[in-house]
């Protein structure tokens, strides 16, 4: 059963993938024989998975048509799937839209954090922040304790639909991050963020909202640099 799971799995993963790449246009047939041979998989294992891709607006099948392609207007961009695959080969329009929604929810959230966050919010941005800057130049390390970090900050607005934003926070700042910090160096962002905490301790909600749009400056201006092979050079805080 978990071998048949983890079949399941790696199909929904690789063809998931390769339609949100482009491996499979839109209007496209999906020829199950062919992918069974591929992948090695029953009949069952790639129904299953193709149940799953149906679920989240990718592909539709149809009677005496087969298994067809679904135009990215059905797709349901917002699913947590969807969001990883684009952000594993980000292009410039997704990461464009997301620095867009990255724009509209950020500032709002921690102006929202800044009169509701609890001393167990401070610690936790305090510790993600600390675990930034003693990630030095392991790029991996430096992106998960930035997504902590702003995992913190939306929770710290303690608005349960705003959390929930995670998903599309984490896909943008998971795309980016991977951009940024595989460069050989990157600006240091320890100090923009430690603005963002200094702020919500203060209660400040108009500085908590300056500083995370300067934050937010500074990840399009890295992104710039990077997509340009031009990164910034990091200073180790």
């Amino acid at each position: 059963m978990t071998t048949l799971r983890g079949l399941h799995e790696q199909t929904v993963e690789a063809l998931g993938a390769r339609i949100v790449h482009g491996h499979y246009v839109p209007g496209a047939c999906l020829p199950p024989e062919q992918l069974e041979r591929e992948f090695g998989i029953s009949k069952t294992v790639l129904r299953e998975a193709l149940r799953v891709l149906a679920a989240k607006g990718l592909i539709d099948s149809r009677q005496r048509r087969g298994t067809l392609v679904s135009p990215r207007s059905s797709w349901k961009l917002l699913d947590a799937d969807l969001l990883r695959w684009q952000g594993g080969e980000p292009d410039a329009a997704f990461l464009e839209n997301l620095a867009e929604v990255r724009g509209i929810v950020e500032p709002a959230g921690a102006r929202l954090a800044a009169t509701r966050r609890t001393p167990a919010d401070l610690d936790a941005l305090r510790a993600a922040l600390r675990a930034m800057a003693e990630a030095g130049s392991d790029a991996v390390a430096v992106v998960e304790a930035d997504l902590t970090f702003h995992r913190a900050l939306l929770d710290a607005a303690h608005n349960e639909l705003l959390s929930r934003m995670e998903i599309i926070i984490e896909a943008g700042l998971r795309a980016r991050d991977l951009l940024v910090h595989h460069q050989p160096h990157w600006p240091d962002s320890v100090p923009v963020h430690d603005a963002i905490v200094a702020a919500l301790k203060a209660g400040d909600s108009a500085a908590a909202e300056t500083a995370v749009l300067a934050l937010l400056d500074q990840a399009s201006t890295d992104v710039s640099r990077a997509g340009a092979g031009n990164p910034g050079s990091r200073t180790p805080a």
